[in-house]
């Protein structure tokens, strides 16, 4: 099998199991009698030029507040205006793979992201992605946690490669910054892109960097799943909540101004709702917001400004 068919089941699967266990939370939230569980409606598209997609959204969770897990597989010509950033050779590409960022309604559990994706121009194909999460209340066990386990993960599918994991959390605290507002967008996890078998200092074959790059996906859920559900009871004050949608203010920043998949979707002439379904229902824009001196808020932007060694 090609590997571009290997990718696209994988992320297939990938979405199928993700899916399954945050519509398993919600529904624990209904066995105890807090209302009706959240449920993802699925919309199955096609791309003008080649390929499609399966998008899965969930809104009104009394769990998540906004859950989206996209899967695409796209080919057709190169664009113009990406030729000069994707490898390769030749006029035509190939990519499919799985995105998603969960907004949980409580200000105490932490929104995330993920996304993991196999490319192709030409002859020359290569793996990309990442996860990371987005506190708005700083539990520093949580972040700890987080990136133990993708650390784990890295371990586990670079073989000879012990250091993929800094390298990778590294790329991430550079990748999700917001330039503007001089800060992260939360407290990192790993990030990587482009990664071929000329990729130096890299496993140097389709076959290891599968094995990495499939390693990688599958630890999203033990990462994120144990956060989530000891967060999302947690007693909440009106209080975090107008935090939280002022901080959601900054991840809708990031997306909108520097995420590189926005901008390859709107590039590619990808389907408009699947690209923005990453962004949160509410949101809040305050003007001049500050913040107390000591306080669990201003203990989130120390981090936020000064990205750290959870490991």
């Amino acid at each position: 099998m090609a590997f571009k068919q290997r990718a696209e089941a994988f992320v297939l699967g990938l979405q199928d199991a993700i899916c399954q266990a945050l519509e398993g939370v919600e529904a624990q939230h209904e066995e105890v009698g807090q209302g009706a569980p959240g449920t993802f409606r699925e919309d199955r598209w096609e791309r003008p030029g080649g390929g499609g997609g399966r998008s899965r959204v969930l809104e009104g969770g009394r769990v998540l507040e906004k859950a989206g897990v996209n899967v695409s597989a796209v080919w057709g010509e190169v664009p113009d205006a990406v030729k000069a950033q994707m490898p390769g050779d030749g006029d035509t590409f190939f990519a499919t793979g799985v995105s998603l960022v969960l907004h949980p309604r409580n200000p105490h559990a932490p929104t995330t992201h993920a996304n993991f994706r196999y490319l192709e121009r030409g002859s020359v194909g290569w793996f990309g992605g990442g996860s990371d999460l987005t506190p708005y209340v700083l539990y520093e066990d949580d972040a700890r946690h987080f990136h133990h386990t993708l650390r784990a993960a890295c371990q586990a599918g670079a073989g000879a490669h012990a250091d993929l994991y800094q390298r990778f959390k590294d790329w991430c605290d550079t990748y999700f910054w917001n330039t503007h507002r001089h800060e992260a967008r939360g407290v990192g996890g790993i990030f990587f892109d482009h990664l071929r078998p000329e990729t130096a200092g890299f496993p140097t074959d389709l076959d290891a960097l599968w094995t990495f790059w499939t390693s990688a996906a599958e630890s999203f859920l033990p990462a994120y799943l144990p956060i989530l559900l000891r967060r999302k009871d947690t007693p909440a004050t009106e209080a975090e909540r107008t935090w939280q949608l002022v901080r959601r203010g900054r991840y809708v920043e990031f997306n909108l101004l520097h995420d590189r998949g926005t901008k390859f979707g709107l590039q590619t002439q990808g389907r408009i709702e699947s690209i923005f379904m990453s962004l949160p229902p509410l949101v809040r824009w305050d003007y001049d917001v500050q913040v107390v001196p000591g306080s669990r808020e201003a203990a989130l932007l120390e981090v936020l400004a000064h990205p750290r060694d959870w490991t």
